[in-house]
Protein backbone atom coordinates (compact mmCIF):
# COMPACT_ATOMS: atom_id res chain seq x y z
CA UNK A 1 0.00 0.00 0.00
CA UNK A 2 1.91 3.13 -0.95
CA UNK A 3 2.50 5.62 1.97
CA UNK A 4 0.41 8.38 0.93
CA UNK A 5 -2.94 6.31 1.29
CA UNK A 6 -3.33 5.99 5.40
CA UNK A 7 -5.24 3.63 6.68
CA UNK A 8 -9.09 4.69 7.07
CA UNK A 9 -11.71 3.42 9.92
CA UNK A 10 -14.51 5.05 10.97
CA UNK A 11 -16.14 4.27 14.17
CA UNK A 12 -19.46 2.65 12.50
CA UNK A 13 -17.20 0.84 10.36
CA UNK A 14 -14.76 -0.80 13.43
CA UNK A 15 -18.13 -1.23 15.42
CA UNK A 16 -19.49 -3.94 12.06
CA UNK A 17 -16.51 -5.64 11.90
CA UNK A 18 -16.78 -6.14 15.64
CA UNK A 19 -20.12 -7.15 15.22
CA UNK A 20 -19.30 -9.45 12.14
CA UNK A 21 -16.73 -11.04 14.41
CA UNK A 22 -19.55 -11.48 17.31
CA UNK A 23 -22.08 -13.17 15.11
CA UNK A 24 -19.46 -15.47 13.70
CA UNK A 25 -17.57 -16.75 16.57
CA UNK A 26 -19.57 -15.17 19.72
CA UNK A 27 -15.81 -12.92 20.17
CA UNK A 28 -16.97 -9.97 21.72
CA UNK A 29 -14.78 -7.08 21.68
CA UNK A 30 -16.10 -4.41 24.39
CA UNK A 31 -15.39 -0.70 24.58
CA UNK A 32 -12.51 -1.73 27.04
CA UNK A 33 -10.48 -3.09 24.17
CA UNK A 34 -11.17 -0.52 21.58
CA UNK A 35 -7.84 0.71 21.21
CA UNK A 36 -6.11 -2.83 20.81
CA UNK A 37 -8.59 -3.77 18.28
CA UNK A 38 -8.34 -0.96 16.22
CA UNK A 39 -4.74 -1.34 16.22
CA UNK A 40 -4.79 -5.00 15.10
CA UNK A 41 -7.01 -3.87 12.58
CA UNK A 42 -4.92 -1.75 11.41
CA UNK A 43 -2.00 -4.03 11.04
CA UNK A 44 -4.34 -6.47 8.70
CA UNK A 45 -5.01 -3.81 6.50
CA UNK A 46 -1.63 -2.48 6.12
CA UNK A 47 -0.29 -6.21 5.66
CA UNK A 48 -3.29 -7.10 2.78
CA UNK A 49 -2.45 -3.30 1.71
CA UNK A 50 -6.40 -1.97 2.27
CA UNK A 51 -6.88 1.48 2.69
CA UNK A 52 -10.20 1.36 3.84
CA UNK A 53 -12.48 -0.79 6.33
CA UNK A 54 -15.07 -1.08 3.98
CA UNK A 55 -12.52 -3.31 2.11
CA UNK A 56 -12.57 -5.27 5.01
CA UNK A 57 -16.07 -5.75 5.56
CA UNK A 58 -16.56 -6.75 1.91
CA UNK A 59 -13.79 -8.97 1.76
CA UNK A 60 -14.48 -10.90 5.37
CA UNK A 61 -18.47 -11.03 4.51
CA UNK A 62 -17.40 -12.94 0.68
CA UNK A 63 -14.88 -15.39 1.88
CA UNK A 64 -14.26 -17.63 5.00
CA UNK A 65 -10.39 -17.46 4.15
CA UNK A 66 -10.88 -13.36 4.76
CA UNK A 67 -12.55 -14.03 7.84
CA UNK A 68 -10.15 -16.49 9.34
CA UNK A 69 -6.80 -14.26 8.49
CA UNK A 70 -8.81 -11.48 10.30
CA UNK A 71 -9.71 -13.35 13.28
CA UNK A 72 -6.04 -14.84 13.55
CA UNK A 73 -4.87 -11.14 13.49
CA UNK A 74 -7.16 -9.48 15.85
CA UNK A 75 -6.96 -12.65 18.28
CA UNK A 76 -4.51 -12.49 21.43
CA UNK A 77 -2.32 -16.00 21.49
CA UNK A 78 -0.35 -15.36 24.81
CA UNK A 79 0.12 -18.50 26.69
CA UNK A 80 3.40 -19.65 27.81
CA UNK A 81 4.52 -23.37 29.95
CA UNK A 82 2.77 -23.66 33.28
CA UNK A 83 1.79 -20.21 32.65
CA UNK A 84 -0.37 -20.38 36.51
CA UNK A 85 1.94 -22.40 38.47
CA UNK A 86 -0.38 -22.47 41.45
CA UNK A 87 -3.28 -24.18 38.75
CA UNK A 88 -0.68 -27.06 38.11
CA UNK A 89 -0.05 -27.59 41.82
CA UNK A 90 -3.71 -27.80 42.33
CA UNK A 91 -3.79 -30.61 39.47
CA UNK A 92 -0.94 -32.18 41.01
CA UNK A 93 -1.52 -32.14 44.47
CA UNK A 94 -5.15 -31.87 44.63
CA UNK A 95 -6.79 -33.27 41.60
CA UNK A 96 -4.39 -35.85 40.22
CA UNK A 97 -4.31 -38.02 43.69
CA UNK A 98 -8.20 -37.89 44.03
CA UNK A 99 -8.53 -39.28 40.47
CA UNK A 100 -5.73 -42.14 41.39
CA UNK A 101 -7.81 -43.14 44.09
CA UNK A 102 -11.09 -42.82 42.36
CA UNK A 103 -9.85 -45.09 39.84
CA UNK A 104 -7.01 -46.99 40.59
CA UNK A 105 -8.65 -50.53 40.67
CA UNK A 106 -11.18 -49.79 37.13
CA UNK A 107 -10.03 -51.58 33.96
CA UNK A 108 -8.69 -49.63 31.85
CA UNK A 109 -7.63 -46.77 34.02
CA UNK A 110 -8.59 -43.53 31.86
CA UNK A 111 -7.96 -40.15 32.15
CA UNK A 112 -9.49 -37.18 29.82
CA UNK A 113 -8.62 -33.50 30.03
CA UNK A 114 -9.93 -31.25 28.09
CA UNK A 115 -7.63 -27.41 26.57
CA UNK A 116 -10.25 -25.24 25.60
CA UNK A 117 -8.50 -22.36 24.11
CA UNK A 118 -4.84 -24.38 23.60
CA UNK A 119 -3.70 -21.63 21.82
CA UNK A 120 -0.09 -22.57 20.37
CA UNK A 121 -0.43 -26.14 22.51
CA UNK A 122 1.64 -24.82 26.26
CA UNK A 123 -1.12 -25.60 28.08
CA UNK A 124 -1.84 -28.91 27.14
CA UNK A 125 1.96 -30.25 26.72
CA UNK A 126 2.01 -28.82 30.46
CA UNK A 127 -1.29 -30.46 31.24
CA UNK A 128 0.27 -33.93 29.98
CA UNK A 129 3.25 -33.31 31.59
CA UNK A 130 2.67 -32.76 34.60
CA UNK A 131 -0.55 -36.03 34.44
CA UNK A 132 2.87 -38.28 33.53
CA UNK A 133 4.89 -36.71 36.44
CA UNK A 134 2.32 -36.98 39.16
CA UNK A 135 0.22 -39.61 38.12
CA UNK A 136 1.47 -43.17 40.12
CA UNK A 137 2.33 -45.78 36.83
CA UNK A 138 0.96 -42.73 34.21
CA UNK A 139 2.31 -45.59 31.22
CA UNK A 140 -0.76 -47.56 33.07
CA UNK A 141 -3.22 -45.08 32.19
CA UNK A 142 -5.01 -44.80 28.80
CA UNK A 143 -4.35 -40.29 29.03
CA UNK A 144 -6.16 -38.74 26.84
CA UNK A 145 -6.09 -34.58 26.59
CA UNK A 146 -7.82 -32.80 23.59
CA UNK A 147 -6.65 -29.75 23.01
CA UNK A 148 -9.30 -27.42 20.70
CA UNK A 149 -8.64 -23.68 19.64
CA UNK A 150 -10.48 -21.48 17.07
CA UNK A 151 -7.14 -20.33 15.79
CA UNK A 152 -6.05 -23.01 12.81
CA UNK A 153 -2.96 -21.63 12.82
CA UNK A 154 -2.38 -21.89 16.60
CA UNK A 155 -3.47 -25.46 15.98
CA UNK A 156 -0.49 -25.89 13.87
CA UNK A 157 1.85 -24.73 15.95
CA UNK A 158 0.96 -26.37 18.54
CA UNK A 159 0.86 -29.62 16.57
CA UNK A 160 4.17 -28.69 15.85
CA UNK A 161 5.42 -28.94 18.80
CA UNK A 162 8.44 -26.69 18.13
CA UNK A 163 9.44 -23.70 20.50
CA UNK A 164 12.80 -22.00 21.68
CA UNK A 165 14.91 -21.94 24.69
CA UNK A 166 13.52 -19.58 26.32
CA UNK A 167 9.92 -21.04 25.98
CA UNK A 168 10.96 -23.54 28.66
CA UNK A 169 12.34 -21.30 31.13
CA UNK A 170 9.26 -22.65 34.01
CA UNK A 171 10.29 -26.69 32.91
CA UNK A 172 12.76 -28.20 35.54
CA UNK A 173 15.89 -29.50 33.50
CA UNK A 174 14.78 -33.02 33.75
CA UNK A 175 11.37 -32.56 32.29
CA UNK A 176 13.19 -30.69 29.23
CA UNK A 177 15.82 -34.05 29.01
CA UNK A 178 12.68 -36.37 29.37
CA UNK A 179 9.83 -34.78 26.99
CA UNK A 180 11.63 -32.61 24.35
CA UNK A 181 14.80 -33.09 21.80
CA UNK A 182 17.06 -30.59 20.63
CA UNK A 183 16.91 -29.69 17.18
CA UNK A 184 18.81 -26.79 15.92
CA UNK A 185 18.08 -23.89 18.46
CA UNK A 186 14.44 -24.97 19.05
CA UNK A 187 13.28 -27.61 21.00
CA UNK A 188 11.05 -30.26 19.59
CA UNK A 189 8.08 -32.49 21.87
CA UNK A 190 8.61 -35.57 22.08
CA UNK A 191 6.22 -38.29 20.00
CA UNK A 192 5.71 -40.05 23.78
CA UNK A 193 4.42 -36.88 25.01
CA UNK A 194 2.57 -35.79 21.47
CA UNK A 195 0.64 -38.99 21.25
CA UNK A 196 -1.15 -37.97 24.48
CA UNK A 197 -3.20 -35.54 22.85
CA UNK A 198 -5.41 -34.98 20.10
CA UNK A 199 -5.20 -31.20 18.55
CA UNK A 200 -8.90 -30.05 16.99
CA UNK A 201 -10.36 -26.92 15.49
CA UNK A 202 -13.17 -25.58 17.62
CA UNK A 203 -15.59 -22.42 17.75
CA UNK A 204 -16.26 -22.35 21.96
CA UNK A 205 -19.60 -20.69 20.52
CA UNK A 206 -20.52 -24.27 18.37
CA UNK A 207 -19.29 -26.43 20.92
CA UNK A 208 -20.05 -30.01 19.86
CA UNK A 209 -20.00 -33.42 21.95
CA UNK A 210 -17.04 -34.90 22.60
CA UNK A 211 -17.56 -37.13 25.30
CA UNK A 212 -17.02 -36.81 29.07
CA UNK A 213 -14.00 -35.06 30.73
CA UNK A 214 -12.07 -35.70 34.42
CA UNK A 215 -10.79 -32.21 34.11
CA UNK A 216 -11.73 -29.06 31.80
CA UNK A 217 -9.55 -26.01 31.02
CA UNK A 218 -10.76 -22.85 30.14
CA UNK A 219 -8.13 -20.35 30.86
CA UNK A 220 -8.70 -16.91 29.74
CA UNK A 221 -10.99 -17.71 27.38
CA UNK A 222 -14.37 -16.72 28.76
CA UNK A 223 -13.45 -13.20 28.93
CA UNK A 224 -14.14 -12.65 25.26
CA UNK A 225 -17.04 -13.74 25.30
CA UNK A 226 -20.75 -11.98 26.33
CA UNK A 227 -21.97 -12.46 30.08
CA UNK A 228 -25.04 -14.99 28.50
CA UNK A 229 -22.16 -16.98 26.28
CA UNK A 230 -20.30 -17.46 29.62
CA UNK A 231 -23.14 -18.59 31.48
CA UNK A 232 -24.16 -20.69 28.69
CA UNK A 233 -20.63 -22.25 28.42
CA UNK A 234 -19.97 -22.98 31.86
CA UNK A 235 -23.09 -25.28 31.29
CA UNK A 236 -22.09 -27.04 29.02
CA UNK A 237 -18.64 -27.40 30.80
CA UNK A 238 -20.50 -28.61 33.82
CA UNK A 239 -22.89 -31.64 31.96
CA UNK A 240 -19.24 -32.75 30.37
CA UNK A 241 -17.65 -33.09 33.38
CA UNK A 242 -17.49 -36.58 34.97
CA UNK A 243 -18.96 -37.13 38.44
CA UNK A 244 -16.29 -35.58 40.74
CA UNK A 245 -14.54 -33.63 37.69
CA UNK A 246 -12.66 -30.34 37.86
CA UNK A 247 -13.22 -27.18 35.72
CA UNK A 248 -10.20 -24.67 36.03
CA UNK A 249 -10.65 -21.19 34.83
CA UNK A 250 -8.66 -17.90 34.65
CA UNK A 251 -7.99 -15.81 37.59
CA UNK A 252 -9.98 -12.84 35.46
CA UNK A 253 -13.32 -15.50 35.38
CA UNK A 254 -16.16 -16.37 37.56
CA UNK A 255 -18.77 -18.61 37.99
CA UNK A 256 -20.90 -16.52 40.19
CA UNK A 257 -23.82 -15.22 37.62
CA UNK A 258 -23.38 -18.63 35.92
CA UNK A 259 -25.95 -20.24 38.33
CA UNK A 260 -23.65 -23.50 37.58
CA UNK A 261 -23.62 -26.27 41.00
CA UNK A 262 -19.91 -26.49 40.95
CA UNK A 263 -18.44 -26.54 44.52
CA UNK A 264 -15.47 -23.70 44.21
CA UNK A 265 -12.65 -25.00 46.32
CA UNK A 266 -9.19 -22.97 47.44
CA UNK A 267 -6.14 -25.19 46.90
CA UNK A 268 -2.91 -22.69 47.87
CA UNK A 269 -3.10 -19.67 46.05
CA UNK A 270 -6.08 -21.08 43.19
CA UNK A 271 -9.65 -21.68 42.66
CA UNK A 272 -10.80 -24.51 41.01
CA UNK A 273 -14.59 -25.62 40.33
CA UNK A 274 -15.33 -29.68 41.29
CA UNK A 275 -18.88 -31.30 40.15
CA UNK A 276 -20.46 -33.33 42.52
CA UNK A 277 -21.62 -36.95 42.35
CA UNK A 278 -18.38 -38.75 43.35
CA UNK A 279 -16.19 -38.83 46.67
CA UNK A 280 -13.67 -36.48 47.23
CA UNK A 281 -10.91 -39.08 48.15
CA UNK A 282 -7.12 -38.07 48.92
CA UNK A 283 -5.35 -35.22 47.55
CA UNK A 284 -5.59 -32.29 50.38
CA UNK A 285 -5.13 -28.59 49.70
Amino acid sequence: MNALQPVTMTPHELSEIRGLIQQRSGIVFDESRARFFSHRLREHMEHKALARATDVIRLVKSSNVEYDQLLERVLTQETSFFRYPAIFQALERRVIPEIHARKRWASPRSLRVWSAGCSTGEEPYSIAITLCDALENSETWDIQVLATDISRRALQAAEAGRYARRDLAALAPEQIDSYFDRSGADYVVRRKLRELITFAPMNLAHMVYMGRFDCIFCMNVLIYFSQELRAALIQRFSDYLLPGGYLFLGHAESMAKAGVGLESIVVGDSLIYRKAGAPAIGGKP
